[in-house]
């Protein structure tokens, strides 16, 4: 079975949808690691609930990307992690685990890629008045959220919309999409994932 790590920021809805999707058995993986940059994050209570192991680090206390992911790299290992799952984790990835997880680095963005990368993409949308968003699933290269797209779904935006109320539409969208996609993704690199 696969063994994900879960990188996250903030509130872990995300995390959350994977995991219960593993537990429900709608993913077929298992969910061994959070890696999570910041220290207060609801993320990691979500963790400890699932009794899942955290890795918490201060970005600023390294004095370079490539030493924190120098030991994020060791936690992956130390775990035999397969795939790395972004799940409103809001730093680029760098080359250190990007040369070591070619090809097994996904995010979610709540966009239709390649319109409105980056920070705020759902306020984005509602200030340039587009009548179609949704959300993206995407390998992770050097850029920011430029990777090759494996899925993506869309939502209308209604004139009524706000970012506030367009986003609670495109979480439930990404909370039943990310796993789904996950599934599939998983279960046609099957025998191509190798520690």
């Amino acid at each position: 079975m696969t063994r994900i790590a879960i990188f996250a920021s903030g509130s872990g809805s995300n995390f959350q949808a994977i995991v219960d999707a593993c537990q429900q058995g709608r993913l077929d993986a298992t969910p061994a690691l959070l890696i999570c940059d910041k220290p207060k994050a609801l993320v990691i209570q979500r963790a400890e609930a699932a009794n899942i192991p955290s890795f918490v680090f201060v970005p600023k206390n390294y004095e370079s990307k490539e030493q924190f992911e120098s030991d994020i790299l060791l936690q992956l290992k130390e775990h035999e992690i397969d795939f790395i799952v972004l799940a409103g984790y809001m730093r680029l990835i760098g080359s250190k685990l990007l040369s070591a997880f070619k090809g097994r680095i996904v995010n979610i963005h709540p966009s239709l890629l390649p319109a409105f990368p980056g920070l705020d993409a759902i306020g984005q949308a509602v200030k340039y008045g587009v009548k179609v968003t949704g959300v993206t699933i995407h390998f992770v290269d050097e850029g920011m959220d430029t990777g090759p797209i494996i899925a993506q779904a869309s939502i209308e935006v209604n004139s009524t919309d706000t970012a506030e109320t367009l986003q609670k539409r495109i979480h439930e969208i990404e909370h039943d999409f990310y796993p789904t996609t996950l599934q599939q993704l998983f279960s046609i690199k099957g025998e191509t994932i190798t520690r």
